[in-house]
């Protein structure tokens, strides 16, 4: 046997022990991520965030207990599953972040500005939108995800989120499918879900928004697709655009049916 056959019939014999590698290392990430979620600390953003909607701020002096998420004034229960929706008031397609942005300038007075300035937290300064997405999130926790997509505005969101989702882009020639197109891909030791295969779909989709314990803080789905944009070298996404919201309505489409585990919890 030559050369060439005894390398290719060695590295033939390493794959079942790679493969082994690979299961035991999956498992024991799993396993960290077990530990850890028996004290999310996502839970102390949820505190801040209902202290939040029930406290009297901004120019008019007004709580968010009348804010319509899209089941009644005041309604919070069960809202978040149903999100990101139409709404006749604005005539547009909002997830949460947006919806509260709403509720902020109507109900509390402030301006757009100052209802979206500081999104996310920083190491020096905490996000009041955080808070109050973990708060509103956790009030849907064990419900199923069941995001309307009747309307025509919602079914014209999920056809541009789908273009967006496959659309590559920038330096690297990246789109979002280039990751979360196909299923079996990693980077490094995280597994990449198929956001397009329901399995994967409600199993990540409806954990956010969530800890992420590399950075110390809660971040919300706005915070992921930012954070995406930049790793493919995109421009910017805006907050609370319609193009964050169309990818939203594009994903909850194969995520709906999952359960609402939010806020959850991250590396």
């Amino acid at each position: 046997m030559g050369l060439p056959r005894l390398l290719i019939a060695g590295l033939l014999a390493l794959l079942p022990l790679a493969a082994a590698a690979q299961d035991s290392t999956q498992k024991e990430i799993e396993r960290y991520r077990q530990m850890l979620a028996e004290g999310n600390p996502a839970d102390l953003f949820e505190a801040r965030g209902e202290e939040l909607w029930k406290t009297k701020r901004g120019p008019k002096n007004a709580s968010l207990e009348q804010c319509d998420l899209g089941l009644g004034a005041g309604v919070v229960k069960g809202a978040y599953a149903r999100l990101p929706r139409w709404f006749a008031d604005t005539d547009r397609v909002q997830d949460l972040e947006s919806r509260l942005v709403t509720c902020m300038t109507t109900l509390q007075g402030y301006t757009v500005d100052e209802a979206m300035k500081n999104p996310f937290s920083s190491p020096d300064r905490k996000s009041d939108m955080e808070a109050l997405a973990s708060y509103v999130a956790g009030q849907s926790r064990g419900m199923k995800l069941d995001v309307p997509i009747v309307h025509p505005k919602e079914r014209e969101a999920f056809a541009i989120g789908e273009q967006l989702f496959y659309r590559r882009a920038g330096p690297y020639d990246f789109a979002c499918a280039s990751c979360h197109g196909e299923n079996g891909r990693r980077i490094r030791l995280q597994e990449l879900p198929k956001l397009t295969d329901p399995k994967d779909a409600q199993k990540i989709f409806t954990t956010w928004p969530a800890y992420r314990v590399s950075q110390g803080t809660v971040r919300t789905m706005e915070h992921r697709l930012y954070d995406c944009y930049w790793q493919m070298r995109h421009p910017q996404i805006d907050y609370t655009s319609d193009a964050a919201i169309d990818l939203m309505v594009f994903m909850a489409k194969y995520a709906n049916g999952g359960e609402i585990a939010a806020p959850g919890l991250k590396r």
